[in-house]
């Protein structure tokens, strides 16, 4: 993400006089190696530099040693990456007035962030926590007592809890017993590409489906391949580029296996600009999770005005309406993702129906200035007075 990069480097060496109001954005991995959650930071970075600067935003890395047997200098580069992290905060809560947005996952992040937060609330530091997991609730009910405890206080010394859709906000208020009244959905959000390319169909042209993400099997890889194998499928004109990370040696063997290769395409990972590149050329976006937070790819091909068939997990079923903006089915339902796909394939009336229907609900909800605004005024507000600050959900600052 070359603007991302860009982004970090001004803000890190910029000479003007800054607002005395920093937000440190904390994600491992920066914008550039931060999977989804880098890039949607990366998106309100960017989108901001069109408004009204109220506030200084930095990036922090705070990426830690995935595993103990991990290679030396992978654990040296890692613990200098969090070390630096622990004390860019540290400093700052002593220099001017400062809040910390905090991405968090499960797993390692939130062992990493246990620690950056418990040294940094030792100094004063306020902090946001901004929730990406695909299941956040059942990562914490697979800890032990103790780590719960210690999650549990985490997540209720912070100023606001910010979670990706309406299910996350039962699940994780449930789950950790807190107060609705201290979390915000706010639902992730991409830029807006421009009106999209005139899709009218090219007589002789096949169907260009496209995929967008790390490639296993909780992406439902293998069932979207099996799909598109499929007798009802394998002999329609369609192509079909699976773009991102992850064994795809494994998949591409596969593939071969189902005979259905030579359709195929596998760029492995594609930055921000190859990935508009692919969507501008694409007709079809297919992502058939098993589980997601809200996926960047639905937006994406959202915002591209694709026809999209994806699951109906996680935020899903408050970004796509069936029928209008994309095309539902089960998880792992092979027989109903290849029956979608004959539909987008060979009605192409539906195709034109089903991308009018994503762009208009991306221009709806989901353009990143949208995201600007309000992810901004939360940051604003807790430099208020304490008794000035609204409550987001109430309010309706982050619906």
């Amino acid at each position: 993400m070359d603007c991302a990069s860009d982004f970090v480097r001004r803000a890190d060496v910029d000479t003007h006089s800054p607002p005395a109001q920093t937000v440190f954005i904390v994600v491992s991995g920066g914008l550039e190696h931060g999977g989804g959650i880098g890039r949607q930071m990366g998106y309100f970075l960017q989108a901001r530099q069109d408004t009204e600067q109220r506030l200084r935003y930095r990036v922090i890395d705070s990426r830690g040693p995935w595993y103990l047997g991990a290679s030396p200098p992978h654990i040296i580069g890692s613990i200098a990456y969090f070390g630096r992290a622990i004390l860019i905060l540290s400093r700052a809560c002593f220099s001017s007035p400062c809040v910390a947005h905090v991405n968090i996952a499960g797993r390692g992040s939130t062992i990493r962030k246990l620690i950056l937060l418990t040294i940094g609330r030792a100094f004063g530091l306020r902090y946001v926590l901004h929730v990406h997991d695909y299941n956040y609730a059942e990562y914490y009910r697979g800890q032990r007592k103790f780590l719960q405890k210690l999650i549990t206080t985490m997540f209720r010394r912070a100023e606001t809890v910010v979670v990706l859709g309406r299910r996350d906000l039962e699940l994780v208020s449930q789950t950790l017993q807190l107060s609705k009244d201290r979390m915000v959905v706010l639902h992730n959000a991409v830029p807006d590409p421009g009106p999209s390319p005139d899709r009218r169909p090219i007589p002789g042209k096949p169907c260009q489906l496209l995929f967008l993400g790390y490639l296993s099997a909780r992406k439902g890889v293998a069932e979207l391949l099996k799909a598109l194998a499929s007798p009802a499928v394998k002999h329609l004109r369609w192509q079909a580029t699976l773009a991102g990370d992850g064994p795809i040696d494994e998949y591409r063997a596969l593939a071969k296996d189902l005979g259905i290769l030579d359709s195929l395409s596998f760029p492995g990972w594609v930055d921000e600009r190859r990935v508009s590149e692919l969507c501008t050329g694409a007709d079809v976006l297919v992502l058939p999770s098993y589980a997601e937070g809200l996926a960047m790819s639905v937006l994406e091909g959202l915002s591209h005005g694709l026809a999209v068939i994806t699951t109906p997990v996680g935020a899903h079923l408050e970004v796509i309406e069936p029928e209008v903006s994309g095309i539902l089915v089960p998880p792992g339902d092979i027989a109903a993702l290849g029956d979608a796909l004959v539909r987008v394939i060979e009605d192409e009336s539906l195709r034109t129906r089903l991308s009018r229907g994503a762009r208009a609900r991306f221009l709806e909800k989901f353009d990143a200035r949208r995201y600007v605004a309000r992810l901004e005024q939360l940051h604003a507000d807790l430099f208020a007075p304490q008794h000035d600050h609204p409550k987001p959900v109430e309010k309706g600052l982050i619906p």
